[in-house]
């Protein structure tokens, strides 16, 4: 089609071919292929210049409206491979959104402002393939599905505190023992959780059965706040509050067993992840300047 409107944009098949690339005979034959394949005749051939049939001005018509349309659809398509649009639908523990999700998340539509975020926040377990996400951050104990590949990103410290005023009243632990006589408020997936502090004298375990359990990380933040117990809480949750002395840390020479929290940044491990799930793991690993090659876990979620 296009040779055959570049042989009548230009009067003849010896002009279109040197503007096309191609020989005459070339040209020729592709406008020949397609008569046939029409069954009709779109030109009439004379010694001076080729002409139009009447079914050919018709189909001229239609074949100008096609180019266009295809040139349009093909321009959006390089555009799209330039410019990133569309909706990311992102999975994010609680621990990462206080730790940097927000930045992150405006760092990256600064460049590409034609994408649009859908985020998940969460602090049990979830399903990151059955929820359907093109990216999810994760901390080291929440197990993936052995498709998935796993960057690490940044830690992120967990740190005990309380509130001034529940101090006042039950006064501060000085050792991780002392915690057993406290109301002590714990993020949990359900099962028992056991705090665990290493320090000079080795390791210390705290049982958690007393006080609050939640399933939110937020729950148990205002738990602090509203002088009910101790709390053990990833530090950028509490930073402000700590800050401001409504909140106090406690035992900060001790180390909580098992360290910082890896965050890592979690996807599916298919060649052809489309070009906005491509470009936001790019700018987020390069981000955190991450030097870990993509491992796939082997974990079940």
């Amino acid at each position: 089609m296009r040779v055959f409107t570049r042989v009548v944009d230009l009067g003849s098949f010896s002009l279109a071919a040197q503007q096309l690339g191609l020989s005459t005979a070339a040209v020729t034959r592709s406008v020949g292929m397609l008569e046939a394949h029409l069954n009709m005749r779109l030109l009439n051939r004379t010694t001076r210049s080729p002409s139009l049939t009447e079914i050919g001005k018709d189909y001229l018509d239609g074949c100008r409206t096609v180019i266009e349309k295809l040139d349009e659809m093909e321009s959006n398509l390089v555009q799209a491979t330039r410019d990133p649009s569309g909706t990311l639908r992102i999975a994010a523990p609680m621990t990462f959104v206080e730790a940097g999700l927000g930045a992150l998340l405006a760092s990256y539509r600064s460049l590409h402002p034609r994408i649009d975020f859908d985020v998940t926040t969460y602090d049990r377990q979830i399903d990151i393939v059955e929820g359907a996400f093109d990216v999810c951050f994760s901390d080291d104990r929440r197990l993936a599905r052995s498709t998935l590949v796993s960057r690490r990103l940044t830690s992120v410290e967990e740190v005990v505190v309380a509130s001034p005023t529940y101090l006042a009243r039950h006064g501060a632990p000085r050792d991780p023992s002392a915690l057993n006589g406290h109301s002590l408020l714990s993020v949990s997936n359900g099962s028992p959780r056991m705090w665990e502090f290493s320090g000079a004298k080795g390791v210390c375990r705290v049982c958690t059965g007393r006080g609050i359990s939640a399933t939110s990380s937020a729950m148990v933040r205002m738990a602090a706040l509203n002088h009910i117990g101790i709390a053990l809480v990833a530090a950028p949750l509490v930073a402000d509050d700590v800050a401001r002395g409504t909140l106090v840390l406690l035992l900060k020479q001790f180390e909580v067993k098992g360290g910082p929290r890896q965050i890592s940044i979690l996807y599916s491990g298919r060649n052809n992840l489309s070009r906005k799930i491509r470009s936001f793991i790019d700018f987020t690993v390069n981000r955190y300047r991450a030097p870990e090659k993509p491992v796939a876990l082997r974990a079940v979620a």
